[in-house]
């Protein structure tokens, strides 16, 4: 069976920066398993996996807009330490949820905390960068209704 819209597909990848430098990987642990078309994953990754099949490898190159977007600068703000209240020690690379003014739930991670405040990053990780992956198709094989209806794999 070939990949496609509504089907469940079990890979192992690795992905790496442009440097050839592995920023995650599966191989060693649990295939990757997710609902394709679904939006599991990361839009480009997903398209350039449709029509193979269990057996198959690829390379796949995922530009930042197919992947996590591009780096915006207005989602790196600082704030008040008054925000983090309740909080005694706040350190770079600590994650905290924000609201953003639509109500929406943002993770942040802090990048720099000074004296008169604490700098955040609302950015992923990975927005901006393109992404390398190597690609193992583990298995194929349909989803079920209730798959289907709920938009990832059981």
């Amino acid at each position: 069976m070939k990949i496609e819209p509504n089907s469940v597909v079990a890979i192992h990848y690795t992905l790496k920066d442009d440097a050839g430098e592995v920023i995650d990987t599966s191989v060693g642990a649990d295939a990757l398993v997710y609902l394709a078309g679904a939006g599991n994953i990361i839009p480009g990754l997903d398209r350039a996996l449709h029509g193979l099949e269990a057996g198959d490898t690829k390379q796949v190159v995922v530009e930042p807009a197919d992947g996590y977007g591009e780096y915006n600068d207005e989602l790196v703000q600082k704030l008040p330490r008054e925000m983090f209240g309740g909080i005694d020690t706040i350190e770079e690379g600590m994650s905290f949820q924000a609201k953003t003014p639509e109500g929406d739930v943002q993770f942040v991670e802090v990048v720099k905390v000074e004296d008169d405040g604490v700098t955040v990053d609302g950015n992923h990780l990975l927005a901006g960068k393109v992404l390398n992956f190597d690609i193992s198709v583990e298995s194929v094989r349909e989803a079920t209704e209730s798959e289907i209806e709920h938009g990832h794999v059981h």
